[in-house]
């Protein structure tokens, strides 16, 4: 579940911060009072999780210097001035500076919670794209995100950081669901152009002519600026490019063919054709697939994974848990040998749709695994190949993922995960060594 957003009161006469602060409490926020301006500005950083309701007249700083001097701090910190009757001009000042909104004294206890939810709404929005804007220019915040420990993404880790030091075109393949554009993401990440410009635009979002516009331009007032000029000397990432037409791919190895060696702009293509009757190859003109291939980076699909699955299922399912305010079902033996024998047509995506009705449907204290992996075969084609296991994997798989469980739930209490499993020390260090893993990893 989303941790709660704060809300700062500050006001300098004290029923009416308490009297702020009891209401929003009640309705679900968590407050913090501040009794002036110059008080609140000690504890309101740039990071702020969370927004401001400020009186315009204190004594000291008054409530517009106070909004100025948030506002250099932050300019999209939302803050909520409270007014006295009959100061509208002075709210509409307030308006004019920057504050998200004002209520005028006396207020309705309704609209300001009304407007702490989306003036919280706001400043959550905010804060996720910042972090997700430094988690995409860190290459190595990325490389994490690839979760698993197989020999296939091992290998994906590797040519990822490889070729990120390349500057050569890239083409990343691999069937639907698999996160090929999280690769093309993490390839920019961890090369020379990581300070650069990254667009990405999909080739299937458009008809011809607006693609052609999108990519090329001219763009119409109302369109971005073209792809190949706002990526210059960055990166251009082009999904789903197997949908260009013909007349587009030439066009396409034209502008390729005119920025020369190195390219001022790298073009990382993806392509989801991965069929023995269809493939990137055989339907992108020789000239163009060669000058985009001369990198190649094929993005497994989930049931090569092994192990892996288990591990991303485990931790899907504990943060849908914790969005939803329940726990995580148990995953029994026979469960986790489904799971490594699914052929997971829709690889990493569907495994988070599995992981999150598991999770809703553990909640309700009804239905089973099994029974979301039936309903999953019924809805969507079968897989390409099936990749036959021993059993003696599936065992090892479940043993690792029973341990790790156990361990995190006692947070690296090592009597505590012996009297569970029933296990001697030396035989609970061996497996441990065995599957990699560290104890101090669950303090």
């Amino acid at each position: 579940m989303s941790k709660a957003m704060k809300i700062a009161i500050v006001d300098d006469e004290k029923d009416m911060r308490q009297s702020i602060s009891q209401w929003l409490a009640l309705s679900g926020f968590d407050t913090e009072t501040f009794a002036s301006a110059e008080d609140a500005l000690k504890g309101l950083g740039s990071e702020y999780p969370g927004i401001v309701v400020s009186d315009i007249k204190m004594p000291g700083m008054d409530g517009m210097q106070f909004l100025r001097k948030l506002k250099g701090v932050d300019s999209s910190l939302p803050v909520i001035m409270i007014t006295g009757h009959g100061d509208v001009p002075m709210a509409v000042e307030a308006m004019r500076v920057g504050a998200f909104d004002f209520l005028e004294k006396p207020f309705n206890p309704d609209r300001m919670t009304e407007l702490a939810k989306k003036a919280t709404q706001a400043r959550r929005l905010t804060l996720d794209n910042r972090a997700l804007r430094r988690e995409l220019s860190d290459g190595s915040a990325l490389i994490k995100k690839l979760i698993g420990q197989s020999g296939p993404m091992e290998r994906l880790k590797e040519d990822i950081l490889d070729l990120g030091q390349a500057d050569g075109h890239v083409l990343i393949e691999g069937e639907t669901g698999t996160g090929k554009t999280l690769v093309a993401h993490a390839l920019h990440a961890v090369g020379a152009r990581a300070n650069r410009k990254f667009v990405l635009l999909s080739c299937s979002a458009f008809d011809e002519d607006t693609l052609t516009r999108r990519i090329f331009g001219p763009a119409h007032d109302d369109e971005p600026i073209p792809a190949i000029e706002e990526a210059r000397g960055g990166t251009l990432v082009l999904e789903d490019i197997e949908a260009l037409s013909g007349a587009l791919q030439a066009r396409l190895l034209t502008a390729i063919n005119e920025q020369g060696t190195p390219a001022e702009t790298r073009i990382v293509a993806i392509c989801n054709l991965q069929e023995q009757d269809k493939t990137c190859e055989s339907v992108l003109r020789p000239d163009l697939f060669y000058r985009l291939a001369a990198l190649r980076i094929t993005v497994p699909p989930l049931r090569q994974r092994g192990e892996d699955i288990l591990t991303l299922f485990t931790g899907l399912s504990d943060q849908f848990a914790d969005e939803y305010g329940c726990d995580a079902p148990e995953v029994s033996a026979q469960e986790a040998a489904q799971l490594l024998q699914a052929p997971w047509p829709g690889n990493v995506r569907q495994l988070i749709n599995v992981a999150e009705r598991a999770v809703l449907q553990n909640r309700r204290g009804s239905g089973s695994i099994a029974s979301l992996l039936m309903s999953d075969a019924d809805d969507m084609k079968p897989a390409m190949t099936t990749e036959g296991k021993p059993l003696k994997e599936f065992v090892e798989a479940f043993e690792r993922m029973l341990i790790d469980n156990t361990m995190r739930r006692h947070k690296g209490s090592i009597v505590s995960v012996m009297e569970e499993l029933c296990l001697p020390r030396r035989t609970l260090n061996e497996k441990m060594a065995k599957y990699g893993l560290q104890r101090s990893d669950y303090l």
